[in-house]
């Protein structure tokens, strides 16, 4: 199918995004990799008047060190942030996750910060950014703020992003040394996953000093797993501790898994991607 008409806005500068977001308002859909929006325009399932490309603003690409932090562009290509040494180094958690992303045309087309903003709770990204304490740096009329991960997913599809403005970068606290591992399950390569799990732990198993564990297509939102970060950190049992996995979940039923499949499998899944964080 082909979209209806629209017109095409290619900014180059952060504030010429924003003044042409600010004119034309609900009429305009921002296109960052296009790998989320241009299906649905061609699906004509939105028909937005004008589309904002932030593909020529090179501000917006690029991955830094920041003292105690790396910072990646929302504009920065997944190929590039799953290649780049300082990810590899300091945020372990993304690379993996984006080596287990679509494949790799679209690792090569779609962003960083695309991915996150268009929230889809089935989105490889979304898990670890929470489980890492990822910040959100957004820019609007009024300036930029900055919104940590447990508030920037709000619902299905939703993020803390206003109308009015547009994210620019993502900052990642580093966890330089810490074990890591993105465990998917998918019945088809490539495919979204029924259930996913980000694990990131500081220590070896029987012996670990701190952990983070978010999970994927478990809600409407990222989640994370407290209930098992709080039973290893005290030396609990690690199937004892992955049983809790599920807990103040909400887990989706639909063609690929009932709630309580996907359940399960959060038990199965966190046990996996501890064991392997964790050295074991």
């Amino acid at each position: 199918m082909i979209p209806t008409q629209f017109d095409y806005v290619a900014p180059t500068t952060v504030e010429d995004a924003l003044s042409a977001l600010a004119t034309h308002g609900d009429d305009a859909k921002i296109l960052a990799g296009g790998q989320s929006l241009l299906p649905v325009l061609r699906m004509r399932l939105n028909a937005p008047e004008v589309v904002i490309d932030l593909g020529k603003i090179e501000s917006l690409r690029g991955i830094r060190d920041d003292g105690d932090a790396i910072v990646i562009g929302a504009m920065t290509p997944h190929s590039v942030v799953g290649s780049d040494p300082l990810v590899h180094e300091h945020a372990l958690l993304i690379h993996q996750a984006v080596e287990h992303l679509a494949d790799e045309q679209i690792r090569h087309r779609g962003t960083f910060g695309g991915a996150l903003a268009h929230a889809d709770p089935a989105g490889d990204l979304g898990a670890p950014a929470l489980a890492l304490g990822a910040s959100f740096v957004i820019a609007g009329p009024g300036g930029t703020r900055s919104v940590p991960a447990e508030e920037f997913f709000v619902d299905l599809f939703e993020t803390a992003i206003g109308d009015d403005e547009i994210l620019t970068e993502v900052r990642i606290p580093k966890h330089t040394g810490w074990g890591a591992h993105y465990e998917k399950f998918v019945r088809v390569a490539h495919q979204w996953p029924i259930v996913a799990v980000a694990a990131t732990v500081k220590g070896s198993l029987g012996a670990i000093d701190d952990i983070a564990i978010g999970l994927t297509n478990m809600g409407s939102t990222p989640l994370r797993a407290r209930a098992v970060e709080d039973a290893l950190r005290g030396g609990g049992d690690l199937t004892e501790a992955a049983a809790l996995a599920d807990q103040d979940t909400n887990p989706p039923s639909d063609l690929n898994g009932e709630a309580s499949y996907r359940r399960h499998l959060s038990h199965v899944l966190t046990r996996r991607a501890v064991t392997a964080a964790a050295g074991g």
